[in-house]
């Protein structure tokens, strides 16, 4: 399988070979939602708290004597069965984070970018880059290679005054391929890598 190779300006300058090994055969999808779940656990701040017993306002002084009084027997006012008293058992701040092992992350991000280039959502550039920082340049070049929507832009060693100028673009990101996850992937509609960065992925997935 061949995918053409455009300039900025959207002409054919040459063509790239997809490996059968890394984008041919059948598309696991189940890793690629493991490696999003993973990513979203991750992402999450869990800064959830609730406050026990020990951490609500209020006196520990038992409010009447255990016995003799008709009412039932309590300890203090911040007991959980009384209004405002603690929560027994509640959220507590926590990291959701977790690992996946290294081969199901590779046969993800595999499968994300296999989906992409079976649909067609793929764009193969000689380059990207911009002489200038201004968000109008990136979003030219966009328009001019006929991008559109969320986009993953993908090269080995991101330009800097690109990755400047897509910070203002809704929904485009700027990554270096050693660092794209099948998250990334996954969730945009169009991925634009420069040849150099498809190659060194396809290397780092032909595992």
């Amino acid at each position: 399988m061949q995918l053409d190779v455009v300039n900025v300006n959207n002409e054919r300058v040459g063509a790239v070979e997809l490996r059968d090994d890394v984008f041919g055969g059948r598309i696991k999808t189940d890793l690629i939602w493991e490696s999003v779940v993973r990513a979203n656990a991750s992402a999450r701040r869990g800064t959830h708290a609730t406050k026990n017993r020990a951490r609500v306002a209020g006196s520990g002084k038992k409010p009447w004597r255990q016995k003799g009084t008709g009412r039932a027997r309590v300890g203090e006012i911040r007991n959980p069965l009384w209004r405002k008293g603690g929560t027994v058992f509640g959220p507590q701040p926590r990291s959701y984070a977790y690992k996946l092992p290294r081969k199901v992350e590779l046969g993800a991000l595999r499968a994300a970018l296999a989906l992409k280039v079976k649909d067609a959502r793929v764009v193969v550039v000689e380059a990207l880059a911009t002489e200038a920082i201004k968000t109008k340049e990136a979003a030219r070049l966009l328009r001019q290679l006929g991008v559109t929507g969320r986009v993953v832009m993908l090269d080995v060693a991101p330009d800097d005054n690109l990755s400047r100028s897509v910070r203002n673009l809704p929904g485009v990101e700027l990554l270096a391929s050693a660092r794209v996850t099948a998250r990334d992937v996954a969730l945009a509609e169009r991925v634009v890598a420069t040849r150099r960065a498809l190659e060194a992925l396809q290397e780092a997935l032909a595992g």
